[in-house]
């Protein structure tokens, strides 16, 4: 699978009273009517149970230039507490969830249904807002084990 070229968001909860947030490229589109998407999250993860717990997230599409954001956010370990202090976000509108500032675009998204599936659970969700970044970019892409630029 590392041979998908797969685009590259952060994806979002709030649980406990801390913004939880983690890099992610298994997201995809479901359905258009109504509107759908998947997440995929290891059950290891710390953000599984924060997810499954409030079931509202968001999505944040990066751009190339968040390279080091998407790092941060993947390395495992990585502080609870303020993970997002320094990078640039709001809350969205409808889920109160962090969204990153500079996203390409942002969803955010109420959980429909979660699926188990082998060692990650899928993450069914209804789409309650979309944004699109009116200043376009690079998109940042993973393939082979490694971020790239996809134009």
């Amino acid at each position: 699978m590392g041979r998908l070229v797969t685009g590259v968001t952060v994806v979002t909860t709030k649980a406990g009273g801390l913004d939880h947030a983690m890099t992610a490229n298994a997201v995809m589109s479901v359905s258009l009517e109504p509107l759908l998407v998947v997440l995929s999250v290891e059950k290891e993860a710390r953000f599984h149970d924060a997810v499954l717990e409030s079931q509202v997230w968001g999505i944040s599409i990066l751009p190339e230039s968040a390279r080091a954001t998407a790092t941060w956010l993947a390395t495992r370990g990585r502080p609870l507490h303020g993970q997002l202090d320094r990078i640039p976000h709001h809350h969205g509108p409808a889920t109160g969830v962090a969204l990153l500032d500079d996203a390409l675009g942002t969803l955010e998204c109420h959980t429909f249904d979660t699926v188990g599936a082998g060692d990650h659970s899928l993450l069914i969700g209804d789409v309650r807002s979309l944004s699109i970044n009116e200043r376009p970019g690079d998109a940042l892409v993973y393939y082979r084990g490694a971020f790239g630029v996809q134009r």
